[in-house]
């Protein structure tokens, strides 16, 4: 070979060697470069008819999800017929006591209506005692499993509580009972399920926490909301050394929120506060109550059933095994990669379905920080 052709071949190698370091990164590589760096933004969806019913059999072609009004490109999508993940919330507190039995067959109940690979976690409330003061707490009484006869007995095992960490039970299901990344069959297929009239009482966490938890970790939530005012109200009354007081988180959370003015004194002294006031916090409180709730479902795609008391309970539970199992999920990687920390509209919109089809999917979620 002479000199000429080695100069040629070497100028091909160089040429060539500069053509791909130069070139663009092929599509499918570049996708994956965006997956690593972005959020996977799971959308659990219930499509219904004109008539109220749950809508099945639909493909990913018959859903166009946006963010702030941008088109988005699904990446991912789970039929009705995917498994969940579901946290079980039973608030055992104050008027719940005497009807502790009740609670816990509509939670088998609930249990038994679930699908076969659904698992299952069981959080209640507890009294303990602290430094020879009794306090409730929030646990953990089954892991997450589909092992019924497991569930079933740690269904036996739940107790009531002298108050009502709510708040910190809301918690404990991100940071105890999915602290663990789902697995692909679970992915945006993990729900709480809260039995509870919602008003907490003792918790060390608040609810700004607990919805910033919930939202990061696209829990769908659910809730079975029991309405214990009248029962609550009906002994809050009179004397206040025999009435049902207001906890002193209560009584704080109140003045705090609806009257920042007030005397210290006056805010930690349940006995010098009237009949006329004892009913407007309670009121107010049992209020916002309603008011989180229906924020924390609304945000994730999920519902709020109310009962009138626990009787009504068997039913909301089944309700909610119904919407749990008619449950649509997309998937989608954001086209903005901004991590600011700001919140994000979503809109999911159908398409092939017959006049009068409506959607219900998570509204939105807050995006990562710098």
């Amino acid at each position: 070979m002479d000199h000429r052709t080695i100069c040629l071949a070497l100028l091909v190698c160089v040429s060539f060697a500069a053509a791909v370091l130069g070139q663009n990164v092929p599509k499918n590589e570049e996708d994956e470069i965006v997956k690593v760096d972005t959020q996977l933004i799971d959308v659990p969806i219930v499509v219904t008819d004109k008539a109220g019913k749950p809508v099945m059999n639909l493909k990913q072609t018959n859903f166009v999800v946006y963010e702030d009004n941008q088109k988005q490109d699904v990446a991912e999508f789970s039929a009705t017929s995917a498994p969940f993940e579901v946290a079980l919330l039973l608030d055992t507190s104050g008027s719940t006591r005497a009807d502790l039995q009740l609670i816990q067959r509509s939670a088998q109940n609930f249990i038994n209506s679930l699908r076969p690979g659904d698992r299952v976690s069981i959080i209640a409330f507890r009294s303990e005692v602290d430094a020879g003061r009794s306090t409730a707490a929030s646990e953990v009484i089954a892991p997450l499993t589909d092992d019924r006869a497991a569930l079933k007995s740690a269904l036996d095992r739940v107790s009531t509580s002298n108050g009502t960490p709510y708040y910190d039970g809301l918690v404990s299901v991100v940071e105890k009972v999915f602290a663990n990344k789902p697995n692909d069959e679970f992915r945006g297929r993990r729900a709480l399920v809260a039995l509870t009239d919602g008003v907490d009482s003792t918790s060390v966490s608040d609810f700004d926490e607990a919805r910033e938890l919930l939202s990061e970790a696209g829990i769908i939530s659910f809730f079975i909301q029991v309405d214990t005012r009248p029962f609550f109200e009906e002994n809050l009354l009179g004397d206040c050394q025999t009435a049902i007081r207001f906890s002193q988180s209560q009584i704080r959370r109140y003045y705090r929120r609806f009257q920042p003015s007030a005397k210290l004194e006056k805010v930690s002294n349940f006995c010098q506060l009237g009949d006329f006031e004892r009913l407007a916090i309670s009121k107010q409180l049992y209020e916002l109550a309603e008011s989180e709730m229906k924020t924390l479902a609304k945000n994730s795609g999920g519902n709020v059933f109310p009962v009138g008391d626990l009787s009504g309970a068997r039913a909301a539970f089944r309700s909610v095994a119904d919407e749990i199992g008619t449950k649509y999920r997309l998937g989608y990687y954001s086209s903005n990669t901004k991590r600011d920390g700001t919140f994000r509209k979503i809109r999911v919109e159908l398409k092939g379905l017959p006049a009068g089809a409506q959607v219900r999917a998570r509204e939105g979620y807050t995006s990562p920080g710098k």
